[in-house]
């Protein structure tokens, strides 16, 4: 039985992959990705991003802050996530093998939850990264932004675990089936 794949799902995977590797990059080459840094030229939206969220900016940097490139939304847990980005689009489209939506349930999940820990950080934190900003800012920013990273990936949860569970009820159904057949 071959995959079943979705236009929306796998163009959110396709579109992503840049932008998580671009952000990861940023991470990993802080601080010389940062305004004024040699590599800077590579990120320059980010000159903006990083006075928006100090996690981004020389504050967690100075202060050693490991958040940025350990967890979410960025650099090392990203890598992987990408990792399984790339993947989906392979098992799904090229071998067309079921197990693709397994581990594209696995992956939008892995992003739906870094993005959840990150909003939660700036919830229970009061704001440390963010609350500096005016609430146009803030709104345009940061929360739109991040915001798709909630909505799309929720979407795709909601969509490919469809698919799983339909998936292990009909293989209930066939060895419930199969039991009962080899019991006559």
């Amino acid at each position: 039985m071959a995959a079943k794949t979705y236009y929306w799902v796998s163009l959110w995977f396709l579109l992503t992959i840049p932008v998580i590797f671009w952000d990861a990059g940023y991470c990993f080459m802080r601080p010389r990705s940062m305004v004024g840094g040699d590599l800077h030229w590579i990120w320059k939206p980010y000159a903006l991003y990083q006075d928006i969220d100090y996690i981004y900016g020389w504050k967690a940097y100075e202060e050693g802050d490991g958040f940025t490139n350990a967890q979410s939304p960025t650099a090392l847990l990203n890598l992987v996530e990408n990792g399984m980005n790339i993947a989906y689009l392979y098992l799904a489209h090229v071998k067309g093998t079921p197990a693709a939506t397994l581990l594209g349930f696995a992956s939008v999940v892995m992003t739906l939850s870094k993005t959840v820990l990150y909003w939660l950080q700036e919830y229970y934190c009061g704001g440390c990264s963010v609350g500096h900003n005016d609430l146009q800012t803030l709104i345009v920013y940061w929360v739109i932004p991040n915001g798709l990273w909630l909505l799309v990936p929720s979407f795709i949860v909601w969509r490919l675990g469809k698919d799983l569970a339909s998936a292990l009820f009909v293989a209930e159904k066939t060895a419930k089936k199969e039991a009962s057949g080899k019991k006559k």
